[in-house]
């Protein structure tokens, strides 16, 4: 007899459109401290808003936060939102960027856009905002260049 599983936590259904995902926030557990949260999504997908074909990104998403911290199933439900809509890298990157500093307010935050190639270009997008507190550490986002087959 095959033994019934318990499930942890809730089934979410993935939000239909970015416009209706919500990005939730949560106190920062450290606020008398400066630290980098990083965030690395790399396998964004989204449609070319003139073929329909998907598009793919690696995203990589620093910031510093002030007295919220990004809730990170809401922000994994936000990004695969994306799956079905259609926009450009630069639109698309830029909407990301903020809604995550609307929704938290951070001290700093950056984010880089490493489009995949297709047409045989790639298109990267980088956006910050605020400023980074002394002697905070950031990190290189550390995603090589594109470079093909070589």
């Amino acid at each position: 007899m095959a033994k019934k599983l318990t499930q942890l936590g809730q089934a979410v259904k993935t939000p239909s459109s970015p416009n209706k995902a919500k990005l939730e926030s949560v106190p920062n557990p450290h606020t008398d401290a400066d630290y980098v949260v990083r965030f690395t999504a790399p396998e964004f997908t989204t449609l070319c808003p003139i073929t329909g074909q998907p598009d793919f990104a690696h995203f990589v998403i620093d910031y510093v936060p002030d007295k919220a911290i990004v809730e990170s199933k809401s922000l994994k439900l936000f990004l695969v939102s994306f799956r079905n809509a259609s926009g450009f890298h630069e639109a698309t990157t830029i909407t990301i960027a903020k809604r995550i500093a609307a929704a938290i307010k951070p001290k700093y935050l950056r984010i880089a856009g490493y489009w995949y190639p297709r047409g045989g270009m790639p298109i990267d997008i980088f956006w910050q905002e605020g400023k980074l507190p002394t002697g905070v550490w950031l990190p290189d986002p550390g995603v090589q260049s594109y470079r093909g087959r070589g």
